[in-house]
């Protein structure tokens, strides 16, 4: 007779989650999961099998997380340049402090190193850059792919923003973008 779950997968992935961000990737063992979730190490290795196969769920989990954050963002924001930044600057309020962004490149490495992970990272920049350029719909300057280019820009400016992390990354992230679209719709 197989035994009840006590915890559902999904708390349990987060709490792997919540152990990879906190003390980097390699920090997730069954062992380390077992004491953060109250399982027995047995129970993950059952339900998981492997520790490639938990990071790996754990990691699918967090590109769920992510596509639900950007579509609630994305129907939330005005329709313009403006909402644009919003949206971007919506992001990047869970990176947090300097240290917090770090752990998470650690996180991203091994969605790198993943093919199925990098094929969900690709799936949202695609619908990131998406909802994106559909803030622009009404600017005749735009580019054609001005999602894609808002992507590029963001992502350089929490980079640079992690090398000196004086105030807060989403008013970096806002006065960056603010600065990138005005430069291209006044073109």
């Amino acid at each position: 007779m197989p035994r009840r779950k006590i915890l559902p997968d999904a708390k349990v992935l987060e709490a792997a989650l919540a152990l990879m961000h906190a003390r980097g990737p390699e920090a997730l063992t069954f062992a380390a999961l077992a004491e953060a979730s109250g399982l027995s190490p047995a129970t993950l290795v059952q339900r998981w099998g492997s520790k490639a196969a938990l990071k790996q769920a754990a990691l699918l989990l967090a590109w769920d997380q992510l596509d639900e954050r950007t579509v609630g963002l994305a129907n939330a924001v005005p329709r313009t340049p403006d909402g644009a930044i919003a949206l971007l600057v919506g992001l990047s309020g869970n990176y947090g402090d300097i240290e917090r962004y770090a752990e998470g490149l650690l996180v991203l490495r091994e969605d790198l190193r993943d093919p199925a992970l990098r094929a969900r990272g690709a799936a949202w920049r695609d619908a990131l850059a998406t909802a994106l350029t559909g803030c622009f719909t009404g600017e005749r300057d735009a580019p054609a792919d001005i999602g894609l280019l808002l992507i590029a820009q963001w992502q350089g400016s929490l980079l640079w923003w992690s090398f000196d992390p004086r105030g807060r990354i989403e008013r970096h992230v806002e006065q960056s973008l603010q600065r990138f679209v005005a430069a291209l719709l006044s073109r």
